[in-house]
């Protein structure tokens, strides 16, 4: 982009298949009364897609650069971020094994089915802890050292500053995009959810962005405002702009979370089909719906402005629709 601020480079993989799709959502903005773009990052070529890949380019570098022979990652049951970790692996001739919350949707369903065809070594922890996940990680990882195995460490989401910068790369691909045809982004709505992706696109807004505010709506009620600014300052520092800071505060993070994480909302439902019938767009009941939840929530209460044009991110999940237990659907 012409104009864009120097800032230092960081090796990475090259997993995905970038840039992904930005185009217009006609037929939803008209249902809403705003103009609305999304950004394909389920779209991003590695299994069923999603935004992890993103951050396992930098990751996954970084894992190879130290010898890694294994790498152990962590999330839910159905975690689209330990799914991709596995599939990315594959490709590095890496051995994956994710330790996972034993809590929700299992069995040979979703991204579970998923990793078995990966081949991934799947652990289960029954806990709602990751305090505990992470403990039991520390004593597989002791173990896999002892017999002379060189371990690689993933936190859930892969939202740690290096992760985080795949979401800087986002920022600039959405940005580029919308100088190229002309465009003016207002906003960018995306899920919290670990806090990396939010933490990235807001910190290419504050360096590529023209102003662009970055909206994420949470899928939990965890503390969002403290982990984003955590990993923008570490992000920021890791590209030689520690003259970028922020603080709690500038995050701005809109719950729209219902029942608890993992546990499909009404309005996520009717989120989803309001994009599906509106644009053939499918999204999932954890992330993706509840986000479009937030948009379409926002748009009615004037928290989104008549006139602005706003980036919707698609960060994938798609195999969470093949795992919904019909029981946790909060009407």
């Amino acid at each position: 982009m012409s104009g864009e601020i120097e800032t230092k480079r960081i090796p990475k993989l090259n997993l995905g298949r970038f840039p992904t799709p930005m185009y217009e959502l006609a037929r939803l903005g008209g249902a809403l009364g705003r103009r609305i773009l999304v950004k394909r990052d389920d779209l991003s070529g590695v299994s069923t897609g999603g935004n992890k890949v993103r951050k396992l380019e930098y990751l996954l570098y970084d894992a190879v650069d130290q010898g890694a022979d294994i790498v152990l990652t962590t999330g839910g049951a159905q975690s689209n971020h330990a799914m991709l970790t596995a599939a990315c692996c594959n490709m590095l001739c890496l051995e994956a094994m994710l330790v996972l919350k034993g809590r929700g949707v299992m069995g040979r369903a979703g991204n579970l089915m998923i990793d078995e065809l990966l081949g991934a070594e799947v652990r289960f922890v029954d806990t709602d802890s990751y305090g505990d996940v992470y403990a039991e990680m520390a004593r597989i990882e002791d173990g896999l050292r002892a017999k002379g195995r060189r371990p690689y460490h993933i936190p859930v989401g892969g939202s740690v500053p290096l992760g985080t910068l795949g979401y800087v790369d986002c920022a600039r691909e959405i940005f580029s995009d919308a100088l190229e045809a002309g465009v003016k982004i207002d906003r960018i709505v995306c899920t919290a959810g670990s806090g990396g992706t939010m933490a990235g696109l807001l910190l290419g807004a504050l360096l590529y962005g023209d102003g662009c505010r970055v909206t994420g709506v949470a899928v939990d009620d965890g503390p969002f405002e403290d982990v984003v600014a955590e990993l923008v300052n570490g992000a920021a520092e890791l590209l030689g702009r520690g003259d970028v800071h922020i603080s709690a505060s500038d995050a701005d993070v809109y719950p729209c979370f219902g029942a608890g994480y993992a546990r499909p909302s009404k309005a996520g439902l009717e989120a989803i089909r309001l994009a599906a019938k509106t644009e053939g767009l499918i999204l999932d009941p954890v992330y993706t719906g509840k986000t479009m939840a937030g948009l379409v929530e926002m748009c009615g209460n004037g928290k989104i402005g008549a006139h602005e044009t706003v980036v919707f991110l698609h960060s994938g999940g798609i195999a969470s629709v093949f795992a919904i237990d019909p029981a946790d659907i909060v009407e």
